[in-house]
């Protein structure tokens, strides 16, 4: 059985929810990727995503200055998170039942 283990990208990077949605921008130009983990502020928190759809529907579009807008005001939090030693077909009904449309 395919594990998501087998299928995940192994290299994320993080960015903490207080930088500003501009030090993410250059984060994912530089990484050419299109969404960033937000760190966890302590064990309890939740992690966080942020996408270059939420910079562009929620910064951009209102015309808001990127330097200005930190990233906690745009996240999305929590994170679905999943163990990589499960199937694929329960992250697949997983993501159907959240309407998720993307894995990171």
């Amino acid at each position: 059985m395919l594990k998501a283990i087998d299928i995940m990208t192994k290299d994320v990077a993080t960015i903490r929810s207080s930088a500003t949605v501009s030090e993410a921008v250059k984060l994912m130009k530089m990484r050419n990727w299109r969404a960033l983990i937000v760190e966890r502020r302590h064990p309890q928190d939740a992690y966080g995503i942020i996408t270059d759809s939420d910079i562009v529907s929620k910064v951009i579009a209102y015309g808001k200055d990127p330097s200005k807008i930190r990233v906690y005001e745009i996240m999305t939090k929590p994170c679905i998170v999943v163990n990589p030693d499960l199937g694929v077909e329960y992250i697949a009904r997983l993501f159907a039942d959240y309407h998720c449309y993307k894995l990171l």
